[in-house]
């Protein structure tokens, strides 16, 4: 009898291990096929961990018992990039896709279903499955960050929002529909944010999350340098929008496309490539060449600071993050620090688009009897604690005037005594 070679039965154990897509059209219920290569722990944490703690999203989660609907456009080529849209539900059980069915099938774009991410779910779990449900269509085919759009309803555009702020490289916009979301702390992946992503937020006249939609998340976003649009629909409430509707929103996330791909091309690492994962020590160091590119020109020296501090931060175990540390350490030993202006300027436009934003929302957008009117004292509190902040910083400035008025019409709404 003849033996194969081993050559010839590793070629054959790999050929049995590959996974035909399924056909172009709508499928109903694909199985995850392998846990998620992406990067999920730091959508929860401040950390790329390479060990999460099993109690994270609990010992016996298992990737390949988690499925999603899916749609998929056809392709001129196997190799033909496609957009998606990533949709989380508010329920553990899939919605959307009737509403983004003509967007999908007109605009050429996969639509991808989570299953089992609803609003009971832990934020850690739900990430996870929503990540693993991307990376399996990833693995089908490549996928195009530049159209990639992450959208959900109500809690599940809030999650939506905060795996698209923490890894922007995989999406070209958000698309939360009768929520919004918060920003990232960390300073590097706001400015990757107003570089790279588009959101539109969309909204009903009745709903009662609409003064969050409209004066508050949209506002602030704008305010930082996030190109973002929001769309109040009549006669809607908390619900799903038509299709018309989600079909002008994606087109206009489309018109940032170009300006995506002219950003990627100033910073690599800014996009995720089709049809691969970088490794923890690829996605460090390609992140670190980046900041030491930027750190060598005036310019972009904050910037570049911002991306060191977000190596060491993110990765402090891998080289790239030791060596980032280090460089962090030097700057910080310098006499000379040109970049603090910068920074300060910085803060200051953070705080100012916080300011405006929620002050506005707790003085126009809580209508009686919201859900949020018990919550609108601490609103009040924050926005006065910002508007503090940027009086003390300039007493005599155009903004403490501005300050000060929004201060005096903001204390009525708190439950202190005057």
């Amino acid at each position: 009898m003849v033996r194969p070679c081993l050559a010839a039965t590793v070629l054959l154990a790999a050929v049995s291990f590959v996974r035909s897509a399924p056909p172009a059209g709508y499928t109903a219920n694909v199985t995850v096929s392998t846990p998620t290569r992406l990067d999920w722990t730091f959508t929860v944490t401040n950390r790329s961990l390479a060990e999460p703690p099993p109690d994270l999203i609990g010992k016996e989660y298992d990737s390949t018992k988690q499925s999603y609907e899916l749609f998929l456009p056809a392709r001129k080529t196997p190799k033909q990039s496609i957009g998606a849209v990533v949709f989380v539900s508010a329920s553990n059980d899939p919605a959307g896709w009737k509403a983004f069915e003509p967007v999908c099938k007109q605009l050429g774009l996969a639509f991808i279903g989570v299953r089992g991410a609803g609003n009971d779910v832990p934020a850690p779990r739900r990430s996870r499955v929503i990540l693993d449900c991307l990376d399996d269509v990833r693995r089908l085919g490549p996928l195009d960050a530049d159209r990639t759009y992450i959208s959900g309803i109500s809690g599940g555009g809030r999650m939506a929002c905060g795996v698209g702020f923490a890894l922007p490289e995989y999406f070209g916009g958000l698309l939360p529909i009768v929520a919004g979301g918060d920003l990232r702390a960390e300073p590097w992946l706001r400015h990757r944010a107003v570089d790279r992503l588009s959101a539109a937020l969309v909204t009903g006249q009745t709903d009662f999350n609409r003064g969050e939609v409209e004066r508050w998340k949209g506002p602030h976003w704008t305010g930082i340098g996030i190109r973002a649009k929001v769309w109040v629909q009549p006669n809607m409430g908390h619900a799903m929008p038509s299709s018309a509707t989600l079909l002008e929103a994606v087109k206009w996330l489309d018109e940032g496309k170009d300006r995506r791909a002219a950003a990627a091309k100033k910073s690599p690492a800014s996009r995720a490539a089709p049809d691969a994962v970088p490794t923890r020590d690829q996605a460090a160091k390609a992140l670190l060449d980046e900041g030491q590119g930027q750190l060598a020109a005036r310019p972009t020296l904050h910037r570049g600071l911002m991306l060191v501090k977000g190596v060491s931060d993110r990765w402090p175990d891998t080289d790239a993050g030791k060596t980032a540390r280090k460089l962090l350490e030097e700057y910080e030993g310098k006499t000379d620090r040109p970049w603090e202006a910068e920074d300060i300027a910085e803060q200051r436009t953070y705080l100012t688009a916080e300011a405006r934003a929620l002050g506005d929302y707790a003085l126009n957008g809580v209508p009686a009897g919201s859900p949020y009117e018990k919550t609108r004292p601490a609103m009040a509190d924050r926005a006065i604690e910002l508007w503090s902040a940027l009086v003390a910083d300039a007493p005599d400035s155009d903004l403490a005037r501005e300050g000060k008025k929004l201060i005096a019409q903001l204390r009525p709404l708190t439950n202190k005594e005057k």
